[in-house]
């Protein structure tokens, strides 16, 4: 796991999120957390093809299908661990710098796959809770 330090650098040079697993119901955590987020200065990418926008932005089905200009520099996921694979190898492929999952969304060699591209990746952590430790 990456150390505070890191964290932190990340955080701090950090602009857009791509939030997979992104909803419109305020009672998930998906959308409490990107909601602070987006309240911290973060611009938020939905990612869900069961919406078409939250928090103000249009969603996409996929990270595939955010227009090549989006500067993505976080891509936070709110799925279950057998999804993470997909969502690995689409930050690959799409060089895209770093992967976060959120807590209990734990899938090892997804991760370690990830690494080895050369992606920054935070497994069993929530993001609003990093930020708010480290930023705060």
């Amino acid at each position: 796991m990456p150390d505070d330090s890191q964290i932190k650098d990340l955080l701090n040079h950090a602009k857009t999120i791509a939030v997979v697993g992104l909803t419109n119901n305020p009672m998930r955590p998906s959308h409490g957390v990107s909601a602070y987020m987006q309240h911290q200065g973060y611009r938020i990418i939905p990612v869900n093809p069961g919406i078409d926008e939250a928090l103000g932005e249009k969603a996409y089905p996929s990270l595939r299908d955010i227009p090549k200009d989006v500067k993505i520099d976080i891509v936070d996921v709110f799925r279950r661990p057998d999804a993470v694979p997909q969502v690995v190898d689409d930050v690959i492929d799409l060089k895209l710098p770093a992967i976060w999952l959120q807590e209990t969304v734990v899938h090892e060699q997804a991760a370690e796959k990830a690494r080895k591209a050369g992606v920054f990746v935070m497994m069993d952590s929530c993001i609003l809770k990093e930020h708010r430790r480290l930023l705060r």
